[in-house]
């Protein structure tokens, strides 16, 4: 193989998925095809302690600074990966942007609908610039898997789809609060901002927006301890329910999306359900070498078959099939996705599933903000596409 084409990385955000990104790129000899990397020279925290982190242990790392303008004014950097709260999503990532960085971005693109809508302007203004949305998880083999069975039409007529991301993290009324229960700066989404794109990914990419949604919204713990002895409001919402309908060319089916921080027993699970008249199928990273599938012909007995996955990812890796896939593979996944698109553009990849897109992250506010509507209404909000 030729020598690896290398994509000069800043990381704005040095908190635990910019560590994630570090040790995805070490692991990059793990892809086996892949003729591109990417390689951090730069990195931006006002946390000295967590800057540092990569000053000690990233060897390319040739820039530490507390001033993310510095890395948009370095012409080394050629692409950002950009992870700070929510609330600080549209000053930093226009400002991304229009440096002509490439970006991938966390989730939600911005902290309301108003911010997401300025994230997309400077991407209008900016049409060569590459921006992405992180959603790792859709990367599971099992997921993949089901993602092909819907793209050949095996289920027939979809009876229904159930898709959600759920946590138990803070089922302990004693954990401290942080900024993920401030609307200030997580915003009034709360759990759906944080973690609805991750569910949403499949079914938006798959053309299955909602022409409606009626929500149900819980504040299961009002008030948390704040570190100096005091109780302070959780003011975001804690879990979502959302109960869609889809219309597509040819189609009408329920859709619910689920994304919960109060799950008990669950420490990080993402899954997929498509039920359909002629196959449904079935995955959760719960169990994340399980896929269950049910072929079902007139007259046949309804049977479900679970099948160990094997290790066979979007992009080639040398682990063995035999091996289980986990979550620092999906995150090398969505890496290998983005280098590979910003390399060769989306017609030149060598997979066809890329990263969540700016316009699937505008569909995502879309969702949410008619969800807060509801809630507040107590009805049922129509969308329109």
């Amino acid at each position: 193989m030729s020598k690896r084409k290398q994509i000069r990385f800043g990381v704005i955000g040095c908190g635990l998925m910019g560590k994630e990104f570090a040790s995805a790129i070490g692991r990059w000899c793990h892809l086996a095809t892949t003729d591109v990397e990417p390689v951090i020279t730069a990195v931006c925290d006002p946390n000295e302690q967590a800057a540092a982190w990569f000053s000690d242990r990233v060897p390319t790392v040739k820039r530490v600074t507390g001033n993310y303008q510095d890395l948009l004014q370095d012409s080394e950097i050629d692409a950002i990966y950009c992870a700070v709260p929510h609330n600080l999503h549209a000053r930093i990532y226009v400002d991304i942007i229009n440096a002509g960085k490439h970006l991938l971005g966390e989730k939600p693109f911005g902290i309301d609908q108003a911010a997401n809508d300025q994230i997309n302007q400077a991407i209008a203004a900016n049409p060569d610039v590459l921006v992405r949305c992180s959603s790792e998880l859709p990367f599971f083999p099992g997921a993949l898997q089901i993602i092909k069975w819907i793209q050949e039409g095996r289920f027939g007529k979809i009876i229904e789809v159930d898709a959600g991301f759920w946590h138990s993290s803070d089922l302990d009324p004693n954990k401290a609060i942080n900024w993920k229960r401030m609307i200030d700066i997580n915003g009034e989404y709360g759990c759906m901002g944080d973690l609805g794109m991750h569910a949403l990914h499949v079914p938006l990419r798959m053309g299955w927006f909602p022409r409606n949604v009626r929500a149900l919204l819980s504040n299961i713990i009002k008030e948390r301890p704040n570190g100096k002895g005091e109780k302070v409001p959780c003011e975001t919402w804690d879990n979502a329910i959302l109960a869609c309908e889809v219309q597509t060319n040819d189609q009408e089916f329920p859709m619910v999306i689920s994304t919960k921080r109060i799950a008990p027993g669950h420490a990080n699970t993402w899954y997929l359900n498509v039920y359909g008249t002629e196959f449904s199928a079935r995955f959760s990273t719960q169990t994340p070498k399980q896929l269950a599938s049910l072929p079902y012909s007139s007259g046949q007995p309804q049977s479900w078959h679970v099948q160990d996955v094997p290790h066979v990812s979007a992009y080639p890796v040398i682990t063995g099939g035999i091996f289980e896939f986990g979550f620092s593979d999906s995150i090398l996944q969505m890496w290998a996705a983005f280098c590979d698109e910003l390399a060769h553009g989306k017609a030149g990849m060598s997979q066809p599933f890329h990263c969540a897109t700016p316009e699937e992250a505008a569909q995502t506010h879309q969702i949410f903000t008619a969800a807060l509507q509801s809630q507040r209404e107590q009805s049922t909000i129509s969308l329109q596409n």
